[in-house]
């Protein structure tokens, strides 16, 4: 059994990413850079290159610099064009100068590495 002292310190060397990911059931760690896009609305289009952390069947959880906040709609594209796909965000992490980023895929994505 882990003692106080021992929690609090995991606790506390956790990412902004991973304690975001404490709210999501089913996720899983993976590795996939993509290209993350605005869609413009009111703003200039903006985009980033990030890598997906984390993911679940029906969400993906990235870093991001972009000035993104709930409900705001991203484009996500990875190298080989296997991945294109609109996502909706659901929740905004910020820690220690560092901003985590849940995102809520539109729709069915047929080759998504995650199934239900």
């Amino acid at each position: 059994m882990l003692s106080e002292a021992e929690v609090t310190f995991a606790s506390a060397g956790q990412t902004c990413i991973e304690k975001l990911a404490q709210l999501f059931t089913g996720i899983s760690p993976v590795r996939i850079p993509v290209r993350v896009l605005t869609t413009g609305t009111g703003r200039k289009r903006l985009q980033e290159q990030t890598v997906i952390e984390f993911g679940t069947a029906h969400e993906v959880l990235f870093s991001s610099t972009l000035p993104l906040e709930f409900e705001d709609r991203v484009r996500m594209l990875n190298s080989d064009g296997s991945l294109d796909a609109w996502a909706t965000v659901v929740a905004v992490r910020y820690h220690d100068g560092r901003k985590a980023v849940a995102a809520r895929f539109v729709g069915h994505i047929d080759n998504w590495i995650i199934k239900p």
